[in-house]
């Protein structure tokens, strides 16, 4: 990816840059976090305008991984159309935001992606191996005009224009767990496709050892363990290997942030402002985005170079 990196600026960043695909297909097998059941997913090249889109080989179907398809919000993001669900896009969905990818078509067996490790770094590694390939047409960018916020029972997300001189996006996630081990955190970023591989990528899931059991009998859960999430229990990391960042807990959660406003269809120019921010808050901030054209602009601007996508 270096090399594209050199040539266009990729999502958080001006000028406006070409659309994406990958260069080749590439495939992985895992297991579901909430099903606890095999999963193959296949990622595939895709023609210009695309988007992202699921395809359930098992059944035949087509999922846009677009805001207004999301059903379901517990623990993990879940698009469906029609009888096909997908579940747990998000940490897929920031790799290829991150990673610049517009167009791509991902086919799964299941109704879930695989959890691989529990982060966004396994599926950034099957995208730079893949390869990414520029089209020939640009890629829009979505400008936060004016200040969008929902809220409930304390934890806000709120979306702001981005501040006078300031280009691409930025992020301020902040958390707060009783759990000693968590406690409260915060961070801010500037996004890009370097600061995602540094910073937050390997970022994994986490769930409290108080709540697995209720979570596997709600049929959640099924497929998680020390492999591929982090379990807290009071002031107890309980994965032997410990934490990859004293933060890890913020930093998964801006992860997931920047795969659920993936789902808005473009790279935002503007700022993300959330305290203790889940899956349903991002979901209904882009909603409450896209519900007054007052406060947003889809455009495309003019590149500042030229450049050949050879």
């Amino acid at each position: 990816m270096s090399s594209l990196r050199d040539r266009y600026s990729l999502p958080g960043a001006a000028p406006a840059r070409l659309r994406c695909t990958i260069k080749s297909a590439i495939s992985c097998v895992g297991q579901g976090l909430h099903s606890g059941h095999d999963v193959e997913m296949r990622l595939l090249p895709a023609a210009p305008g695309t988007g992202i889109v699921f395809h359930r080989t098992d059944l035949g179907i087509d999922v846009p991984a677009t805001f207004d398809r999301v059903i379901d919000t517990r623990l993990c993001t879940v698009i469906a159309e029609g009888a096909a669900r997908i579940g747990t896009i998000e940490h897929l969905m920031a790799a290829l935001a991150a990673a610049g990818v517009d167009d791509v078509r991902v086919e799964v067996n299941a109704a879930e992606l695989p959890i691989l490790d529990g982060s966004a770094a396994p599926f950034l590694f099957l995208i730079e191996s893949a390869g990414i390939a520029a089209h020939g047409t640009r890629c829009e960018t979505l400008t936060v005009l004016r200040t969008v916020r929902v809220e409930q029972n304390g934890a806000f997300a709120e979306l702001r224009p981005a501040l006078p001189g300031v280009s691409g996006f930025e992020l301020n996630v902040s958390i707060d767990f009783a759990a000693a081990a968590i406690g409260a955190q915060a961070l801010s970023l500037k996004l890009s496709a370097e600061s995602f591989s540094a910073e937050l990528a390997r970022a994994r899931t986490f769930t409290l050892a108080s709540e697995v059991a209720a979570l596997q009998a709600a049929g959640l859960a099924r497929g998680g363990s020390l492999k591929n999430a982090i379990v807290v229990d009071g002031a107890t990391v309980l994965n032997p290997e410990g934490l990859r960042f004293a933060d890890e807990f913020v930093r998964h959660k801006m992860l997931d942030v920047v795969g659920d406003l993936a789902l808005a269809g473009a790279p935002i120019a503007g700022r993300f402002i959330g305290h203790c921010s889940g899956h349903a808050l991002n979901n209904q901030l882009v909603r409450a985005l896209f519900a007054d054209q007052a406060n947003y602009r889809l455009s495309v601007a003019a590149p500042a170079l030229e450049l050949s996508a050879a």
